[in-house]
């Protein structure tokens, strides 16, 4: 039985190829910068491209590596960092033994000025140049659920009444299904003859983002005007798509670059090697709206993107967050014990006045906020109701997730965590994730930023203080 190392097991295609991977009868062992939730059976092994110390324990025994990582969400310089991963990882791929390295790249255009497509072509040379067996897998704009251009297309569709959109919503693609590129890159385990081959996975369509965008509204029931509007530079429409998506803005500029082209395909050779039934773009949508009910389903009451707006089809699956951190003298279990007197008399440690003021304004427009108090007043129990907040999840002593729920235009999450440090410090952190909904929810968010800069900052130094003062330590001002 083979061994697969899925490095990038945490991101998109990651999770969904380690329980295909499973599927076909192979040993899986994901791969990833920091532990994910992961089917049972699975052993996870920490591994990140750009520190080199971990990549030999991690490619210990591994047979088949599928190299899904990229960085763009890291900023202006996410082409960098993905070519030094795949150095680094080569080296290392080589050291080990790896018998074939899978790379998942993206179909290329005859000229390309895209840093994302250039950035993913030359990750491909350096894998095939490294010595080690490699076949690159080129896809086309993947249809599924937590694909970024897929993202994209969705808040469009779901939350604009009419959309004035950049001259590159005409641009052709052949977009292709999740199920599909999953078959293919399940069977390049096997097949014999693909080292050194560039291979294209793409759908039976050549389609415009526009036409994409009208089907995925027609699917939907939903008319949707498309109004092009050609002296939208990428950079503008990077900045356009950051105030009408969920999607992040570096990964909103990378996609831009890469959307402008035409980019048709030749798949002869592949479907040869692994012939399939391909699906047309509806239905691929279709398996696609469905596939994100089954997991939201599945996922409801989870921390996940799915979980989290399961029956709310308009909300984001990307997140926004803001957060604030501290530093205690106190030992983490002092800590916690402060942390439980959250939603009592202690209400938010900091600046109550202000969720006072958040809490009349949603009961003005008919909301729970005003609901006070806690279902289990001496500690925190999933599912129970903290105020107008629910809990979602609670690690004893180190993590608290709470539902956000309030009436907003979107979801959100509160995450509470607790964290040992080597110097005996004990480190505080409050994330505020928020899923918008649509130009409106993206619009609140903006709103209440100011505040959540000095809130939550406000809120870890509070709880830091009271903590050391439980614990008999002096506190210094």
């Amino acid at each position: 039985m083979r061994t697969c190392l899925v490095m990038g097991a945490a991101g998109y295609i990651g999770s969904y190829l380690v329980p295909h991977l499973q599927g076909l009868g192979y040993r899986v062992i994901a791969g990833a910068r920091r532990p994910c939730r992961l089917p049972p059976g699975v052993e996870f092994r920490l591994a990140d491209s750009l520190k080199p110390i971990t990549l030999l324990p991690a490619l210990t025994g591994i047979d088949t590596v599928f190299y899904l990582v990229h960085a763009m969400g890291a900023g202006a310089d996410f082409h960098r960092l993905e070519q030094q991963g795949v150095k680094n990882f080569a080296a290392a791929a080589r050291a080990a033994g790896v018998r074939r390295i899978i790379y998942l790249g993206a179909i290329q255009p005859e000229r390309c000025n895209s840093r994302h497509l250039n950035s993913r072509r030359h990750c491909g040379e350096l894998f095939r140049d490294s010595g080690v067996p490699t076949v690159e897998l080129r896809s086309g704009i993947i249809v599924g659920p937590g694909s970024a251009a897929f993202e994209v297309m969705r808040d469009l569709v779901f939350n604009l009444p009419m959309m004035v959109t950049p001259k590159w919503v005409r641009s052709r693609t052949p977009p292709i299904a999740l199920s599909n590129l999953l078959h293919y890159l399940g069977g390049l385990v096997e097949v014999e003859g693909v080292d050194g081959q560039l291979l294209n996975a793409v759908g039976p369509e050549l389609l415009s983002y526009q036409q994409q965008l009208q089907k995925f509204a027609a699917h939907i029931g939903k008319r949707c005007p498309i109004i092009p509007i050609p002296f939208l530079s990428p950079r503008l429409s990077a900045w356009w798509l950051q105030f009408v998506t969920s999607v992040p803005q570096p990964v909103a500029k990378a996609l831009v670059g890469g959307l402008k082209h035409d980019i048709p395909a030749d798949d002869g050779p592949l479907r040869a090697l692994l012939p399939q039934t391909l699906l047309s773009f509806d239905e691929a949508l279709g398996e696609s709206l469905a596939l994100e009910q089954k997991l939201g389903a599945e996922q409801q009451g989870l921390e996940t993107p799915l979980g989290l707006r399961w029956r709310h089809p308009e909300y984001g699956f990307y997140d926004r967050t803001a957060s604030g951190e501290a530093i205690c003298l106190a030992a983490p279990e002092v800590v916690w014990q402060v942390l439980q007197q959250l939603g009592g008399e202690q209400r938010y440690f900091y600046m109550n006045e202000l969720w006072v003021v958040r809490e009349w304004m949603d009961h003005l427009i008919g909301g729970p906020a005003r609901t006070r108090g806690r279902t289990n007043p001496d500690r925190f129990v999933k599912g129970d109701m903290l105020d107008s907040w629910q809990i979602l999840g609670v690690d004893e002593g180190r993590r608290l997730d709470l539902l956000f729920n309030m009436k907003a235009p979107g979801v959100g999450r509160l995450a509470f965590n607790i964290l040992p440090e080597e110097s005996g410090l004990t480190r505080i952190k409050v994330t505020a994730h928020w899923h918008p909904q649509g130009a409106w929810g993206l619009a609140y968010w903006l709103a209440m930023l100011p505040f959540h800069l000095f809130i939550f900052q406000g809120m870890t130094e509070a709880i830091a203080r009271q903590a050391e003062l439980k614990a008999g330590i002096p506190v210094t001002e």
